[in-house]
């Protein structure tokens, strides 16, 4: 028997939930989990249940439809194993920790292609027989080397778009390709440490705490809704190079963290925030 994962969100009335677990009962489906929440700030409704029985010839969006409110966003999603491209650029560590993680079957997804600005990381990428697009920038303008790089992710069917530290600012024509649909992961050091070395920013500053956030990519630069984040300690004794170190390693733990939940399709988006079962 099949599971699905069943989201709806909507405005807040009284009696939804009765709503939709009759429709569900006299569909003849099972409840397997569920879970729900209500903003009560912007009066929103979040529902997420795994729903298990013959779903395929139900209409069970449509029935649905008929009994919540008309701003009602149903989303029935097969569970499977979703596909991602990445994009990265020099950096490796997480690229190969999603890499390895797929190979061991530690990722609920598959990685279809990688692609990236330069061709540092193409002998990585071919260790696991994953196609690596180099779609070099040099000597091109932003717009043209974008229209390249979407030739290129036109080749693939993809769920997301993961920017495993790919360091290129993209345009807003390019997000609207992607939208809710682009994952980043940062430093958290920003906005406060912009620039090509924010460790090294961060050890002059003396800071105590590092850490890194995953979110959703948008047209607002490392604005966009905030799935994951994680911090550590940092104390004087650490170099700036062993708060990278440290840095990186919380940098892969975040977006690994942040798909399981973005794979599992658990992440509601709702304005610039997420809720997240």
């Amino acid at each position: 028997m099949n599971n699905y994962v069943l989201k709806i969100d909507c405005s807040d009335k009284k009696g939804l939930i009765y709503k939709i677990s009759d429709v569900l009962y006299k569909s003849d489906l099972n409840i397997v989990k569920n879970d729900e929440f209500v903003d009560s700030e912007n009066s929103k409704f979040f529902f997420r249940a795994i729903v298990s029985g013959d779903i395929e010839n139900i209409n069970l969006v449509t029935k649905l439809k008929k009994v919540m409110p008309e701003d009602a966003n149903i989303k029935l999603t097969k569970k499977r194993r979703k596909k991602i491209i990445i994009m990265a650029t020099k950096e490796s560590h997480c690229l190969g920790d999603l890499l390895l993680k797929e190979y061991s079957d530690d990722l609920n997804a598959e990685i279809v292609a990688v692609v990236s600005n330069y061709d540092y990381l193409k002998g990585l990428v071919d260790k696991f027989n994953i196609p690596f697009h180099h779609v070099c920038h040099e000597g091109i303008d932003r717009a043209d080397h974008e229209t390249n790089v979407l030739a290129v992710l036109d080749n693939y069917e993809c769920d997301y778009v993961v920017l495993a530290k790919y360091m290129r600012i993209l345009s807003s024509d390019f997000v609207k390709h992607f939208d809710g649909k682009m994952v980043n992961i940062h430093h958290s050091f920003l906005p406060a440490f912009v620039g090509a070395n924010p460790y090294k920013q961060a050890f002059n500053r003396g800071v105590k705490t590092i850490g890194a956030t995953a979110h959703f990519v948008t047209n607002d630069l490392d604005e966009g809704p905030i799935i994951a984040q994680d911090v550590i300690n940092v104390t004087h004794e650490y170099s700036w190079r062993d708060m990278q170190k440290a840095g990186r390693n919380v940098e892969k733990v975040v977006l690994s963290n942040a798909l399981d939940l973005i794979l599992e399709d658990r992440v509601f988006v709702s304005f610039n925030k997420t809720v997240i079962f």
